[in-house]
C-alpha cells in the first residue's frame, strides 16, 4: 500500500515536470527571435544615425553656399554701382574734353588770325614805317620785344591746351579701362553666382533624399519596436504561466506527499492491530521492509541556465599624431622684397580660381602665393583677406600692404599704384600687371602682412 502511494506521488510530480521544458523551450525561442530584433533595430538606428550625421553636414554645406551666394550678390550690386559711377565719370570727361579741344581750337585760330594779320600787313614796309615811327632804339627794341612775347603768349597757351586735351583724352581712355576691368570682375562674380545657385540646387535635391531615406529608416525601426514589444509580451506571459506552473507543481508535490505520508501511517496502524501469525507476520514483514527499502528514482530537475558567453570588447584604436607641415619660404621679408617678388610674374594670364603665379592665378590666389613665398599665410578670399594680417589707414599704407576692394585685393607698391591679377582680358588689360593709381575704385581696408 505504501509503495503504491509513494508511486503516485512520484507520478504526480513527474506529470509537473513534464509542462515546464515545453514553456521554456518557447521561452528561449522568443528570446533569440528578439535578440535578432533587437539587431535589427540597433543596425536601422545606426543607419538612421548616420544619415542624419550626412544630412546635417549637408545642411551646413547648403548655409555655407548660401552666405557665399548673398556675398556674391552684394559684390554683383557694388559693381554696379562702381560700373556707374565709371560711365557717369566717362560721360563728364567727354565733355571736359570736347570742352577742351574747343578752347585748344579757339585759341589756335586765333592765333593763326593774329600771323595771317601780321603777315598780310607786314613785309618790308611794315618793318620799314616801324623804323620810321620810333623814337629811339630803345622804342624800337620794346615793340619787337612785344611782338615776340605775343608770339611766345600764343605758342604757350596754344601748348596748354595742347597738353589738357591730352590729359584729358588719356583720362577718358583710363576711366574705360577700369570700367572694363570692373565689367570683367561683374561677369566672373556672375558666373560664380550661377555656379553657386547650381551647386545649392544639387545639394538641396540631396538633401530631400536623405529626408526620405530618414523617414523609411525611422518607419523601418517603428515595425522593429513594435516587434519587440509583441516580443516582450509574450515573453511576459510565459513568464507568469512558468510561475503558475511552478506554484501547481509545488501543490502537487506537497499533495502528493502528504497523501503518501498519510498512506504510510494507515498502513503502519494496520499492521500494528493485526493478530500475529509468525510465519505469515514474518513473511509480511520481510516483504514490507523490501518495500521500504526499494530505491525511488529522484524527480528530475530542469536546472536552465543562461548562456554566458564571454564577449571581448572592442579594441580602442591608437593614433599616432601626425607632423605638422612646415611651412614658409624661409626668405626675409620687407615690403619692398614683397613688391618686388610679385612684379617677378606681370604679365602672366589671370585665371578664376587659379593658383599658379605663372600659368593663370586670381586676385586672392596672387597675393596668397605672393605672401607664401615669403612664409606668411594668409586666407585664400578677398573678403577673408580683408581680417588678416593688421588694420591700417592708407595714408599709414607702404610698399607691400594689402588693399582689399569690393571682390578684389592688391598689393601695394609705395609710389600710389597696385601689382595685381585683374580680369581675364589680354596682358596689358587683364591678366598680372601694375597700375598706377591705387584709388581708382572704392576700398574696403588697408592689411598690414609684413611687419
Amino acid at each position: 500500500m505504501k509503495k503504491r502511494f509513494l508511486c503516485l506521488s512520484l507520478i504526480f510530480a513527474l506529470t509537473a515536470a513534464q509542462v515546464m521544458p515545453v514553456a521554456a523551450a518557447r521561452k528561449d525561442e522568443v528570446q533569440a527571435e528578439k535578440a535578432n530584433t533587437q539587431s535589427k533595430l540597433s543596425a536601422t538606428e545606426s543607419k538612421e544615425a548616420e544619415l542624419e550625421e550626412k544630412k546635417n553636414n549637408l545642411l551646413g554645406e547648403i548655409d555655407s553656399l548660401d552666405q557665399n551666394l548673398v556675398q556674391v550678390i552684394a559684390q554683383i550690386d557694388i559693381l554696379k554701382g562702381e560700373i556707374s559711377d565709371k560711365e557717369n565719370a566717362i560721360v563728364e570727361t567727354k565733355e571736359d574734353l570736347a570742352e577742351a579741344e574747343a578752347d585748344r581750337d579757339e585759341q589756335y585760330a586765333a592765333m593763326k588770325k593774329r600771323i595771317q594779320y601780321l603777315y598780310e600787313n607786314g613785309g618790308s614796309d611794315a618793318w620799314a614805317q616801324m623804323l620810321l615811327e620810333v623814337n629811339s632804339i630803345t622804342d624800337l627794341l620794346s615793340k619787337a620785344e612785344y611782338t615776340e612775347k605775343m608770339y611766345q603768349f600764343d605758342r604757350d597757351e596754344l601748348e596748354k591746351l595742347r597738353d589738357t586735351v591730352q590729359q584729358v583724352t588719356d583720362l577718358g581712355n583710363q576711366l574705360e579701362q577700369e570700367k572694363a576691368e570692373l565689367e570683367e570682375m561683374k561677369q566672373a562674380q556672375e558666373d560664380q553666382q550661377a555656379n553657386l545657385e547650381t551647386a545649392l540646387e544639387e545639394k538641396k535635391a540631396v538633401a530631400s533624399d536623405y529626408e526620405t531615406q530618414i523617414a523609411n529608416v525611422q518607419a523601418q525601426a517603428d515595425e522593429y519596436r513594435s516587434l519587440i514589444e509583441q516580443q516582450n509580451a509574450e515573453l511576459q506571459k510565459i513568464q507568469e504561466e512558468e510561475a503558475r506552473q511552478a506554484a501547481e507543481a509545488k501543490k502537487a508535490r506537497e499533495k502528493a506527499a502528504k497523501e503518501a505520508e498519510a498512506a504510510a501511517q494507515r498502513q503502519e496502524q494496520q499492521n500494528t492491530q493485526k493478530p500475529q501469525n509468525n510465519n505469515n507476520n514474518n513473511n509480511n514483514n520481510n516483504n514490507n521492509d523490501d518495500v521500504e527499502n526499494e530505491d525511488v528514482p529522484e524527480t528530475p530537475s530542469n536546472n536552465g541556465g543562461g548562456n554566458n558567453e564571454n564577449v571581448p570588447e572592442p579594441e580602442t584604436p591608437s593614433y599616432e599624431p601626425e607632423e605638422e607641415e612646415q611651412g614658409g619660404g624661409g626668405y626675409s621679408a620687407t615690403g619692398e622684397a614683397v613688391v618686388a617678388y610679385a612684379s617677378q610674374f606681370i604679365g602672366n594670364p589671370y585665371v578664376y580660381g587659379g593658383n599658379s603665379l605663372t600659368n593663370g592665378i586670381d586676385c586672392s590666389g596672387f597675393t596668397q602665393q605672393v605672401f607664401a613665398h615669403f612664409g606668411y599665410s594668409i586666407s585664400r578670399t578677398s573678403d577673408s583677406q580683408a581680417g588678416d594680417g593688421r588694420g591700417i589707414s592708407y595714408s599709414q599704407s607702404r610698399a607691400g600692404d594689402i588693399i582689399v576692394y569690393s571682390g578684389h585685393v592688391a598689393i601695394l607698391t609705395g609710389d600710389g599704384g597696385i601689382v595685381h591679377a585683374s580680369n581675364s582680358a589680354p596682358y596689358p588689360q587683364g591678366g598680372i600687371k601694375y597700375s598706377e593709381n591705387a584709388l581708382y575704385r572704392p576700398y574696403i581696408a588697408v592689411r598690414r602682412i609684413v611687419d
